[in-house]
């Protein structure tokens, strides 16, 4: 149905990228940490952001700037969030200024994003200097660099490409992001940058959005705080030339499928990823009442701190998957919950009809030590399904949050 490639933001056709140390902490001498992504056309353009009360000015510049669903390029900082700053919107603007000049666009047609410590005033001459290395040097391969450069706490780039067919044509997808620590459901704690090539009208795109990230981003959790900074961003420049997508119809259904598939992908890389983690864990819910049912009981289990843990152990705890379905507010019997753990060396039941069963602790251990573990409950109400995404809590969270911004 999807096909995954190697690639990411330049995949699409009409898309480069690049990506350079710009040294926005003055202490950072080597990592990349400014990027730039430009279409050739203008685009069709949509973004979600942060819940937060307290936004960075990127936000309110970004929002501004797809009041009217275009446009054409990216700039992106990390190693400092322009956020609770008196000059931030300022600065925002003045880096689509910085990107306008560089990539021959208007600045209304830029999308701005930044991300790293909260608080101190971003320093506006790197990003200017940065910009300028990049000059005529944007390219079909500087998608890996602007990944890179988009981390902060990140131990990876997370980047992705998939292909599909819409209306006939071979439609390409592709997107960057990054996020590893202070990530929580409702827009993570995250960048992303998603291009197309698909043709698809503001509108649609901004639905279809809004419908991919419930079931993807919107699952994730690291460690319960939510950014100030989250921006998702998708730009279509509909050079595959399918019919363009102006209705909910079946190529629009379609486009949302391909849309879930690419940032679910992402989102697991978000979790797996997370400050300290070593494992990867999804819950698996089946057979709940509805839906909302189903997304309450994966993302408790998922954000409890003590199943978390239990986790790192490698400890079969199945009490504190009870103990958070418990307490998610959802509709459920919880004398007819099973858990079981699941990973590349098998699976184990752990509790059948709300109560435990005998198992091997052996046999558990070795399934719980492996790098990804689903979490599968089912609650015999119904048919509805969900999964959210998370990590283990680890000593490291706490080493790489104590001394964050000094």
């Amino acid at each position: 149905m999807f096909e995954f490639l190697n690639g990411g933001v330049t995949a699409p056709q009409g898309f480069t990228a690049q990506g350079v140390c710009a040294s926005v902490k003055p202490s950072n001498k080597t990592k990349r940490d400014l990027a730039l992504i430009y279409c050739d056309s203008l685009c069709n353009a949509a973004a979600v952001f942060t819940k937060n009360l307290v936004k960075s000015d990127t936000i309110a510049v970004t929002k501004k700037h797809l009041e009217n669903g275009k446009a054409q390029a990216v700039i992106v900082n990390s190693g400092n969030a322009n956020t609770c700053n008196a000059d931030g919107r300022e600065k925002a603007e003045q880096m689509c200024a910085v990107a306008a000049d560089v990539l021959g666009v208007r600045s209304e047609d830029v999308i701005v994003a930044s991300t790293g410590v909260i608080g101190e005033v971003l320093p506006i001459t790197p990003i200017i200097k940065g910009a300028e290395m990049m000059r005529g040097k944007l390219s079909k391969d500087g998608g890996t660099n602007a990944a890179e450069a988009i981390m902060t706490t990140d131990t990876v780039k997370k980047e992705m490409a998939m292909t599909m067919t819409l209306g006939g044509k071979k439609v390409t997808i592709g997107g960057i992001a990054k996020g590893s620590g202070m990530i929580h459901i409702n827009m993570g704690t995250m960048l992303s940058f998603v291009t197309t090539d698909a043709a698809v009208s503001s509108e649609m795109l901004g639905e279809a959005l809004r419908e991919a990230v419930e079931d993807s981003y919107n699952m994730v959790s690291v460690d319960g705080d939510t950014s100030t900074n989250d921006t998702l961003a998708i730009m279509a420049s509909g050079k595959a030339g399918n019919p363009e997508i102006t209705e909910k119809n079946e190529d629009y259904k379609r486009f949302v499928e391909g849309l879930t598939a690419a940032f679910r992908m992402l989102a697991k890389k978000l979790a797996s990823d997370g400050e300290g983690a070593t494992k990867l864990l999804v819950c698996k819910v089946s057979n709940a009442k509805s839906k909302p049912d189903a997304v309450k009981i994966s993302k408790s289990v998922i954000c409890s701190s003590l199943l978390k843990a239990a986790m790192f152990g490698a400890d079969a705890n199945w009490g504190r998957v009870l103990c958070a379905i418990g307490y998610s507010g959802a509709d459920v019997n919880v004398q007819k919950v099973g858990v079981s753990f699941e990973s590349a060396k098998g699976s184990i039941e752990v509790c059948r009809d709300g109560a435990g069963v005998p198992f091997s602790e052996e046999k558990a251990k070795e399934i719980l030590l492996e790098k990804e573990i689903n979490i599968l409950v089912t609650l015999g109400d119904g048919e509805a399904y969900a999964e959210a995404y998370g990590c283990d809590l680890t000593y490291d969270y706490v080493k790489i949050n104590g001394d964050y911004r000094t």
